[in-house]
């Protein structure tokens, strides 16, 4: 190399220069060789470039502490971003159970429509997304099996609904990094391994359960064996960190859903009024975690009314319900815009690339298949500390759009947070009053059951981990046309479901009648798709490709330039391929390895 380039000093490179390169790359297989590639000509999965890596500079004393001084406000902005983030997250679930709550309670007492197996998915569904919380939504399952409205076998549907509902948060979270296309790419692509990893199990244990009740009856032995004693919570560390300020903004009352669905409850406010009593004896009959704001025996001096901003509004829950769910949604998105930002500034150079390989190593040859397993456990234990999978899968959704986590890393640390919201949920049972303790427990196993029998599926074979090959497809997707990924939230948490709970009102005959062709239509087409792409010989010279069809029914751009011309936003619009094309010439080892 000249002179000139010594040193890590790089001249801005010219447009021959730039074509030269892709050219030699292109030449060597470079560009080939790397899955996810696009016509960018850079990988979305590898790791942004290494900024002024190679450069050392003498630095005096005072830069040196200025330098210190900086990273320790990004480290105090990070934190207190992060802290926020949280904080809006249980805010929204509040909102979304003060919106959704009476609906949900009204869901579960159709008993008849409940006795499908696919209602019950669905309702599960649509209930963890009404509410936001799969905690609640489990609760609310345990509840009806105690008070004798549901069967076990009725709730299994439900909880692997349930199970599929909880990851509408990570995606919700990955949209707020569309405004980059490469951060938007791989972080869409980590929320949807999560809810692709769980429709598939639901595909294969739901007819399979539905045929042999097997998880049923193995959380029956595993009940049978066991020695059930009363326990006490499971330890919450996250809450004593967010209630002192979340209390502050909004307490509900979350017994008054269970005692919608069992058909015991009054038409009082979510909104917690009373939280206390004075006096170190609570009257017969005041328990004071739960709401009071029906007529009760206690005289008024009597009651401590609780401190926060709702406290004797005059507001419907309705109103209370989209004045959160507005402001939690907006806190959400700066802490997060804040977090990426602080994010790119901080992992830079020699500290982003150390970052990257601690946290995506592999043990050594030949126990590498370990480092896979090792993530599942870490997934379970930190879920089981922050006591909410969907803290710990929107947490690690931001990580991945900066590229600190990969794809690979990330989907087992999201199955072993599937298994950490099981045992919590198992410990939170083992808390439940004696008459309701052997009902908890059972749907506790059945919710362990269900995801542990989903990592046999789906990661416990290399070739058998689909999901993480249909995440990246579909990341590919959103991230050229990233009104998909609108239209994905939509269709799968809202609009598949209503249309299925919809159908099996008419019944389980209508519901076969329709869904049943609609279902095998689906699997056709995904088929042709497979052999086009790998055996087109075994297909009619007809079906070797799909132009034969009108444009729009095979293409996308047709209803992109639709999309687009109604919606001219940045989020909306596609976009551009080529916004980060000189982007892996300014790495000196890229320039340093061709011939310019």
């Amino acid at each position: 190399m000249p002179n000139s380039l010594a040193g890590g000093q790089f001249p801005n490179p010219t447009l021959d220069a730039i074509d030269l390169v892709d050219r030699n790359l292109r030449n060597s297989g470079t560009s080939s060789s790397i899955p996810g590639l696009e016509e960018g000509g850079t990988d979305p999965w590898a790791f942004p470039q290494l900024k002024n890596a190679d450069e050392l500079k003498e630095v005096s004393m005072a830069s040196r502490l200025h330098q210190v001084v900086i990273g320790f406000l990004k480290a105090c902005g990070l934190l207190g971003s992060l802290y926020f983030f949280i904080c809006s997250l249980d805010i929204l679930s509040s909102a979304f159970q003060l919106l959704g709550s009476r609906m949900a309670g009204d869901i579960f007492k159709d008993n008849v429509v409940l006795s499908n197996p696919v209602a019950g998915l669905v309702i599960g569904v649509l209930v963890t997304v009404l509410v936001q919380s799969s905690s609640t939504s489990s609760s609310i399952v345990v509840s009806m099996v105690a008070s004798k409205l549901l069967t076990v076998q009725v709730s299994v549907p439900i909880i692997m609904g349930v199970n599929v509902g909880t990851s509408i948060t990570s995606t919700l979270v990955s949209m707020a990094q569309s405004g980059d296309r490469e951060e938007f790419q791989r972080a869409f692509s980590g929320s949807a391994v999560h809810g692709i990893f769980n429709w598939l199990t639901v595909l294969v244990l739901l007819p399979l359960e539905s045929a042999t009740a097997a998880l049923e009856r193995l959380s029956e032995l595993a009940l049978g064996a066991a020695s059930l004693q009363p326990g006490g919570q499971a330890p919450n560390f996250l809450k004593v960190l967010t209630q002192p300020f979340t209390h502050l903004i909004i307490q509900l009352d979350t017994n008054m859903i269970t005692s919608s669905a069992t058909s015991n409850t009054t038409n009082g406010s979510l909104i917690k009024q009373w939280c206390d009593v004075q006096g170190k004896t609570p009257p017969q009959g005041f328990h004071p975690c739960r709401e009071n704001n029906s007529t009760t025996t206690l005289a008024p001096e009597n009651r401590v009314p609780c401190h926060h901003l709702f406290v004797g509004t005059g507001l419907t829950d309705l109103a209370v319900g989209f004045i959160l769910l507005a402001g939690s949604l907006l806190v959400l998105c700066s802490c997060l815009v804040l977090i990426v930002k602080l994010l790119n500034s901080v992992l830079q150079g020699r500290i982003a690339q150390a970052v990257k390989t601690v946290i995506n190593a592999d043990f050594p040859f030949p126990f590498g298949w370990l480092s896979g397993y090792l993530a599942i456990l870490v997934g379970a234990g930190l879920t089981f500390l922050l006591q909410s999978s969907s803290v710990f899968t929107a947490a690690i959704v931001p990580l991945m759009g900066v590229g600190i986590i990969n794809l690979e890393r990330a989907y087992p640390l999201f199955l072993g947070s599937n298994i950490g919201t099981t045992t919590t949920a198992l410990l939170a049972a083992l808390a439940s009053p004696s008459d309701m303790l052997l009902f908890a427990v059972q749907v506790a196993l059945i919710h362990f059951f269900f995801n542990l029998a989903g990592i046999l599926l789906w990661y416990l074979v290399p070739i058998l981990r689909l999901p993480i090959p249909l995440a990246k497809r579909f990341g590919d997707l959103t991230a050229r046309y990233r009104w998909v990924a609108i239209v994905y939230l939509l269709f799968t948490f809202l609009l598949l479901p209503l249309a299925a709970f919809g159908l099996s009102l008419a019944g389980g005959s209508v519901l076969a009648a329709v869904g049943g062709p609609l279902v095998g239509l689906v699997l056709l087409i995904i088929l042709i798709n497979v052999l086009q792409r790998h055996r087109p010989s075994w297909l009619p010279p007809c079906l070797r490709s799909w132009d034969w069809l009108p444009l729009w029914l095979h293409s996308l751009e047709p209803w992109d330039r639709l999309v687009t011309g109604c919606c001219p936003c940045r989020a909306c619009s596609k976009s551009s391929m080529t916004s980060k094309v000189a982007n892996c010439y300014e790495n000196p080892e890229v320039i340093a390895s061709q011939q310019l």
